[in-house]
């Protein structure tokens, strides 16, 4: 039965093929996303731009809650460390 099933998905093996690889790219922009070193650079970008004046005090503090957010996510919830590597 699985061989009659394999030959009759044949014609879709491309968007079976398509949907695996949007998938996998899905999950590294995620890993990036959540990448604790990444959200640190973001968040010293932000000090950056909020000391140069490029931004308001309150888009800072908007900004910042959304990166400690994203960091806090990345942490277990025993982890306590606070460097993104886990328990």
């Amino acid at each position: 039965m699985g061989l009659i099933k394999e030959v009759l998905l044949l014609p879709f093996a491309p968007v079976r093929g398509g949907g695996w690889a949007i998938n996998q790219v899905l999950r590294e922009a995620e890993r990036i996303y959540y990448d604790p070193a990444t959200v640190r650079a973001e968040l010293a970008r932000l000090e950056e731009q909020l000391t140069a004046g490029e931004i308001t005090e309150e888009e800072f503090d908007r900004r910042e809650d959304e990166l400690l957010d994203r960091l806090e996510a990345t942490q277990g919830p025993g982890d306590t460390t606070g460097n993104g590597t886990g328990p």
